[in-house]
């Protein structure tokens, strides 16, 4: 789950006025319709969830702890995928970022299945290193705590574990990093900081079992305060200099957890909630926009969060247990598991024009990549005739790409039928990859340095690779929309990442993202010459994520 920190908020001008919520104050609100309405609205976005973080587990977890009745098999085929996914990867979700094991355990806890057994792997057992669960920042912490929480797991042994970790060993990592004006922030720079909505909601929802301790309790009471100073005139919150829906549903399921409702005075500003506040960002569909106006466009994420907020109140409403203490978690079988789509058929979203490259050369390999880190990519993609060596024995993974050769080994990668266009004059109509070139530009995967120039063999950057990957992986129907500050919260783990230019940072936080690119970087380098095994690695994992492969 990633650091599902998002950021922003309901301020927005239209026609030189301050967009405020529509529902007034106190007003009541039907939840359980809204409820419904969304629900509704998810199925219809999320018809065949997958293991993935938006777009799969947090639409699942919402829709599991609803109530809404789903299709048949709709749970059942979503666990078929996530066992398939979880063997495949040899049950490592992850090297660093353990959110990744607290958010599927909180999804398999929601549908009543054991997340120490899937496909024979135990998904608690890494959430016994406490240092490397802590590593990403405070969301490592914060999400064990929830995940061991939500089916009250005892704390894994884990052998391999630096420091055995332990329930109050997160809870005093929490502590230990509350700001002096109360509340957190994802990764403190100084006690000095200003807490965030969003992190400090979420700390909240973690430490909310433990209130019988002391300094728990005390340490709420000031981030209380804190979130409630902090709240604007209109009941919402920003983030990152934005204001923005999922701060506040943050912040909403954290009242919830604790047993106060949204109502409570010191979360009631001019009369609008914190509920008032994020209807403002329903839109008629039934989702939820990112901010007031909807001007950053479709955005799942915020609409997933949005939904199990609304869950979140209406769970508080009924005197239901809340939407982490799972006691009364639903249960699915596995005898109507639907089929798992068949590897390498594609997403049903695709471009009808795209399709899968066949293995015609079985085995093929070469003499210089049998120490390449890259050597699978390698092999994969030479296999299917995507990727060639630069001799029958030679790959030269630690060699540079042109343009020209780009747009060729992407074009095939995608199975386009390879047609020249006339529109730069550097492009010869005889070159060999004329073809290429004039496909991938007519697909939208590349552009020229200018309208007429392409500079076919001219090498590529980092930044550029996955600009031009990004927008490949979107032809394969892959969701590569990320908001601004969504952008900032993934990129800001790599110390050169303000390096990146601004129209590369939403392609490059994708790839970081989906581990196109591999997330074990300490620098994203973006204007560095990726080299022909970095280029082979992107494409095979992209392709991948598009079950193309």
């Amino acid at each position: 789950m990633r650091k599902i920190v998002s950021f922003a908020m309901i301020i927005a001008v239209l026609c030189g006025l301050l967009c405020v919520p529509a529902a007034g104050a106190t007003g009541s609100h039907d939840l359980q319709k809204l409820v419904n309405e969304t629900a509704k609205y998810m199925l219809s976005a999320v018809p065949a969830p997958g293991s993935a973080d938006v777009g799969g587990d947090w639409a699942v977890f919402g829709l599991a702890r609803s109530g809404y009745s789903v299709p048949e098999g709709y749970y059942e085929g979503y666990y078929a995928k996530l066992e398939a996914y979880v063997k495949e990867k040899k049950g490592v979700l992850h090297n660093r970022k353990y959110t990744d094991y607290s958010r599927t355990i909180v999804v398999l806890t929601a549908l009543g299945k054991d997340p120490s057994n899937v496909g024979g792997y135990n998904l608690l057992t890494p959430l016994g290193d406490y240092k490397k669960t802590i590593w990403q920042g405070l969301n490592g912490p914060i999400w064990a705590l929830i995940a061991l929480d939500s089916g009250n797991y005892a704390v894994p042994q884990n052998p391999d574990a630096e420091v055995q970790a332990t329930r109050q060993l997160y809870i005093n990592c929490i502590l230990d990093a509350e700001l002096n004006g109360g509340g957190w922030t994802l990764s403190r720079r100084s006690a000095d900081d200003q807490a965030d909505p969003d992190i400090t909601g979420m700390a909240l929802q973690a430490l909310a079992k433990y209130q019988n301790q002391k300094r728990v309790r005390e340490a709420t009471e000031r981030a209380l305060t804190c979130m409630s100073e902090r709240q604007d005139d209109v009941g919402g919150y920003d983030s990152w200099g934005t204001t923005n829906c999922e701060s506040a549903v943050q912040v909403l399921v954290a009242l919830c957890e604790l047993g106060i409702s949204w109502n409570d005075e010191r979360f009631v500003k001019n009369g609008y909630t914190l509920l008032d506040n994020i209807l403002s960002f329903r839109t008629a569909a039934g989702g939820f926009n990112h901010i007031a106006d909807g001007s950053d466009g479709d955005n799942q994420m915020t609409a997933e969060q949005g939904f199990y907020g609304l869950v979140a109140a209406l769970r508080l409403e009924k005197g239901m247990n809340s939407l982490y203490r799972m006691g009364d978690a639903i249960s699915i079988g596995e005898s109507q598991a639907e089929e798992v789509r068949a590897s390498g058929t594609g997403l049903e979203g695709k471009n009808k024009d795209v399709q899968p490259r066949e293995i015609t050369k079985p085995g093929i390999t070469f003499g210089d990549i049998k120490r390449s880190p890259n050597k699978e990519a390698i092999e994969a993609l030479a296999a299917r005739e995507i990727i060639n060596g630069m001799s029958e024995k030679e790959f030269q993974p630690e060699g540079t790409m042109t343009r020209a050769q780009f747009c060729t080994i992407t074009v095939k990668a995608l199975g386009l039928t390879p047609k020249a266009n006339s529109k730069f004059k550097d492009v010869s109509a005889k070159a060999w990859y004329a073809a290429y070139v004039g496909t991938a530009n007519s697909y939208g995967i590349v552009n020229g340095i200018s309208d007429t120039e392409f500079n076919p063999e001219g090498t590529i950057t980092r930044q550029e690779a996955a600009v031009m990957v990004a927008r490949a992986a979107k032809l394969c129907g892959l969701d590569t929309a990320f908001s601004e500050a969504a952008q900032n919260d993934i990129l800001c783990d790599y110390m050169d990442y303000r390096q990146i230019a601004s129209w590369a940072k939403e392609a490059m936080a994708w790839c970081y993202w989906n581990e196109v690119l591999s997330p074990d970087d300490m620098n994203v380098e973006p204007k560095r010459e990726i080299l022909r095994g970095e280029v082979a690695e992107m494409l095979y994992r992209m392709l991948v994520l598009a079950n193309l492969i």
